[in-house]
């Protein structure tokens, strides 16, 4: 299958990155800090959510702001060691020279940072929690992340591995493809679907890049 674009937004952890382990590690003892129960903590959806949302799920309005400082120190001092890039990651990203592409995460700024740090990627526009009032699975993460790079988003390409953040691209009027990583692919609805990013290569054109996979489409 081959797509062709002018801009790559690529969510962060599940489709750069892993840093998943890190993640249940930290969450898990932020739950147990708070005294979250444990079915009430197993019912949050975690992955791809920005967390104050999934906080404002669990604890009362007051205790937000001082929550979610509390996780966001945990997960940033988890970095080191608790990060790896994913299959493909490094080989499509070392061919975006040329292309205009950016990182579309649900983490805090300090956090996508100092994760995308620790896996040595450089990129040049990062859409944050910060950055956006709606997350995904609200299309504003990557309808700011075209704004910012100056693309029109029916000309972008969004990699994700969350349905979330899928259906984030979609309504946003963005080509999908989903990383079959983190969740089974009959939860991935998408125009492709990969199992990794080293299913999919990008070659630099006059009005964009080509994207080349070996998906096959969603249902």
């Amino acid at each position: 299958m081959k797509i062709h674009a002018e801009a790559l937004l690529f969510d962060n952890d599940g489709t750069l990155v892993s840093s998943l382990e890190s993640v249940q590690r930290c969450w898990s003892r932020w739950a147990e800090e708070y005294g979250i129960a444990a079915d009430d903590f197993a019912r949050v959806e975690l992955h791809g959510r920005p967390a104050v949302e999934i906080i404002a799920e669990l604890l009362p309005a007051g205790l937000i702001p001082e929550a979610l400082a509390r996780i966001e120190r945990l997960e940033v001092e988890d970095v080191p060691g608790g990060v790896e890039l994913l299959p493909g990651t490094k080989a499509l990203l070392g061919s975006l020279a040329e292309v205009r592409w950016a990182v579309v995460t649900s983490a805090t700024r300090p956090l996508a940072e100092a994760r995308l740090r620790e896996a040595g990627i450089d990129a040049p526009v990062v859409i944050a929690a910060e950055d956006i009032t709606r997350g995904k699975p609200d299309p504003e993460p990557y309808l700011l992340a075209a704004t910012k790079l100056g693309v029109d988003p029916a000309r972008c390409v969004v990699f994700e591995d969350a349905p979330a953040g899928l259906t984030a691209g979609r309504a946003a009027g963005m080509t999908t493809v989903a990383l079959a990583t983190t969740h089974d692919r009959s939860e991935l609805v998408a125009d492709a679907v990969v199992t990794d990013l080293s299913e999919v290569s990008a070659q630099a054109t006059a009005g964009g890049v080509e994207i080349t996979t070996g998906a096959l489409a969603s249902a």
